[in-house]
């Protein structure tokens, strides 16, 4: 288990570090139109992004539970900021990602303007979330 939380804990950095640097450098190689709001390359980086969510949620959830009585204070406030903030993400950004999408075609109860303040606050709060939980996936699979 501790060589898979280490590679796990790898893909969740590059993927922080793949859509931090996408976020920061898009507005200036990619200039946007009415038919192309968004570089293509967010065609890739969303279902990175997905899957990153989805191992931050779970990976989070095994370091709540285990965060009991016997964890300090801090491993308390840190396990359960790292769940429940990529449930925040992951709900955020799975509604502005269905809304784009063609599932979502229907949906018109938020514009264009909305959903890009959301995509930048996914953008920014994603490589964060990211790279905590992959130190952390690093640093606890030499424990064990």
């Amino acid at each position: 288990m501790a060589a898979l939380k280490r590679i796990i804990g790898v893909v969740l950095i590059v993927i922080a570090a793949i859509i931090a640097i996408q976020t920061v450098f898009e507005p200036i190689y990619h200039t946007s139109t009415e038919e192309s709001r968004y570089s293509p390359a967010w065609d890739y980086i969303n279902p990175l992004s997905a899957i990153s969510i989805i191992l931050g949620v779970i990976f989070g959830y095994i370091r709540m539970r285990r965060a009991g009585a016997d964890s300090s204070v801090q491993e308390f406030i840190a396990a359960n900021t790292m769940f429940y903030g990529f449930m925040f993400a992951a709900i955020i950004f799975f509604w502005n990602w269905f809304g784009i999408s063609d599932i979502g075609a229907g949906f018109t109860g938020a514009g264009h303007n909305t959903r890009s303040l959301v995509w930048i606050l996914i953008d920014a709060t994603l490589p964060l979330l990211n790279g905590a939980m992959g130190a952390h996936l690093i640093r606890s699979s030499g424990s064990e």
